[in-house]
């Protein structure tokens, strides 16, 4: 039996399964175990599916996942999220687009204390976009905005993607949470230079807001200590080698947790509806890794992936060729997965070619995280959208995608600094040497 074209027939059938809508890990899992016990018997196949669940499941290193998620759970649930937006809109609201800003910068404070893109989506859809109507701005454009700014979840660390790239890829995953940090801030930077051009452009579009005195400007920062404490605890814990990333998983989890009790915005309520929440997304990322591992027993059995990097590595376009055509499989894969399918799919395919041609794999995990993100935001998938037009029904998703169209434009640009000049996402990390 030609093995390539079992692995070709294992591509279309997942991706069959997932038109006929059945979940991502779900559809990696059964490919996977059938074309595995296609190959070498049932037995094996069966051996497999037992071993797997079990061994991903209880892997330590995995712990980190569900962790973050909790974190950023106790943090959606104590209010912060309202307080950062607050912080915004009094510091930026008495300019052109005020409440733009305020949402920018909202989603990128958030993004520091919760880690996933579609959680910083869909709680600031609910603080900032009911304000951002009331105030005039286009129900599409105020969409667009906060759907890209949740795009920043997955760069600025803490990051459940940039946790799944480490562990497999053996990647240093403080070098990881390092190397987002700048590329982070350019995407907060450009989408505020991004609102400000558009406010020169179209003055009536983006209304000017109430200027508010800096003594309640230095007032409403005291709200914002348990971001900054949190932010600096777990992120320069796990910098300065006080404890591991599992470890300041674990103890923002909890410092959050405490945070929101003693400030009395986390009753039994809101800390059972976290824990609920938190459950429901870890489970769901967990089959999804559980389907891409046996999806990749297949694949490994096919010899595709192996066949795959010779591939790619002996193509005749030069090392930045090959990571161009990587790049533009994102963006088309991006239409039709989500970036954590993307990620357990691909970089095991990926990842060792650009090995092989010298790229570092730091900053290739940078490109590899944004370059995936930007599957939230494109149609016909496009979940950070479907997540907003879900809480605000009113507004179609195609305003939300004609919205987020010049943030992406902006988010392109943002890549192609970050290919030209690595320095950008590899000075931080050289600093932990």
């Amino acid at each position: 039996m030609d093995r390539d074209l079992v692995a070709l027939a294992g591509f279309v059938a997942m991706f069959v399964l997932m038109v006929l809508r059945v979940p991502i890990g779900v559809a990696m899992g059964i490919v996977g175990v059938l074309g595995f016990g296609l190959l070498t018997g049932s037995y094996p196949a069966l051996n497999l599916f037992a071993s797997v669940p079990l061994s991903v499941l209880t892997d330590y290193n995995l712990s980190v996942i569900p962790m973050f998620i909790l974190m950023g759970a106790f943090a959606s649930h104590s209010g912060l999220s309202q307080e950062l937006f607050t912080a915004g809109r009094i510091w930026f609201g008495h300019r052109r687009g005020g409440l733009a800003y305020a949402s920018i910068a909202a989603c990128g404070g958030f993004a520091a204390i919760n880690g996933s893109s579609v959680a910083t989506a869909a709680t600031m859809s609910q603080v900032a976009l009911p304000e951002m109507r009331r105030a005039g701005y286009a129900p599409g454009f105020s969409a667009g905005l906060i759907a890209a700014g949740g795009t920043l979840g997955i760069m600025i660390p803490p990051s459940v993607i940039f946790v799944l790239y480490g562990i497999m890829t053996d990647t240093d995953i403080t070098h990881l949470f390092a190397a987002g940090v700048v590329p982070g801030l350019l995407g907060v930077l450009f989408y505020f230079l991004l609102v400000q051009y558009l406010g020169w452009r179209n003055p009536d579009h983006l209304p000017v807001g109430e200027m508010h005195p800096w003594s309640e400007r230095l007032r409403c920062m005291g709200g914002l200590w348990p971001v900054i404490v949190l932010f600096s605890v777990v992120l320069g814990g796990i910098y300065g080698g006080w404890f591991t990333v599992q470890e300041g998983a674990g103890v923002g989890a909890a410092g959050t947790l405490a945070i929101g009790m003693v400030r009395g915005k986390l009753r039994w309520p809101q800390i059972k509806q976290a824990l609920i929440d938190a459950l429901r997304i870890s489970s769901a990322i967990m089959l999804i890794v559980v389907g891409a591992y046996l999806f990749g027993y297949f694949l490994t059995v096919t010899q595709f992936t192996q066949k795959a990097v010779e591939t790619l590595v002996h193509l005749p376009v030069g090392p930045y060729g090959v990571l161009a055509l990587i790049l533009v499989g994102y963006f088309i894969l991006g239409a039709v997965m989500d970036e954590l399918a993307m990620i357990l799919l691909t970089v095991p395919i990926v990842f060792p070619a650009m090995m092989q041609l010298g790229f570092d794999p730091v900053w290739f995990g940078v490109i590899t995280v944004m370059a995936v993100s930007f599957g939230m935001i494109t149609p016909p998938v496009g979940i950070n959208v479907f997540v907003i037009n879900s809480i605000a029904g009113d507004i179609a998703l195609t305003k939300i995608y004609r919205g987020v169209a010049a943030f992406l434009a902006v988010d392109v640009v943002r890549l192609v600094l970050l290919c030209a000049f690595p320095i950008l996402s590899l000075w931080l990390p050289g600093t932990l040497k």
